[in-house]
């Protein structure tokens, strides 16, 4: 059982800046997945960016060059870096792993984004 927590949401204005925070309970460098979803408001939950075990990263194209899932050396660690911000980028962030046949959410964290 893993679980996760997402921080560092927030308010920030178009063009600026965020970093997402998730902390696992405990290691997730071997995992099969690990992704970064995210809800905005009255709409489906959407992939952003995905990770997989051999190394492979895939962004949605709305975020390309802008976001940036990034690893610590901490294997508990996964960022996103949100450059660029966009009003259409704000949503509920929730980081996502699969291990094992499980899946992991995490609780979420709100970003808002204004123009």
């Amino acid at each position: 059982q893993i679980q996760l927590v997402e921080s560092g949401g927030g308010l920030v204005q178009a063009g600026g800046s965020l970093r997402l925070s998730c902390v696992a309970s405990g290691s997730i460098r071997g995992a099969e997945v690990v992704a970064w979803y995210r809800q905005p408001p009255g709409k489906q939950r959407e992939l952003v960016v995905v990770r997989t075990s051999g190394g492979n990263i895939s962004y949605t194209d709305s975020v390309k060059d802008r976001f940036t899932i990034m690893f610590d050396n901490d294997p508990k660690l996964v960022y996103l870096q949100m450059n660029s911000l966009k009003p259409e980028d704000t949503a509920v962030y929730y980081c996502y792993v699969r291990h094992l046949y499980f899946i992991y959410w995490g609780q979420g964290t709100q970003v808002t984004v204004s123009s």
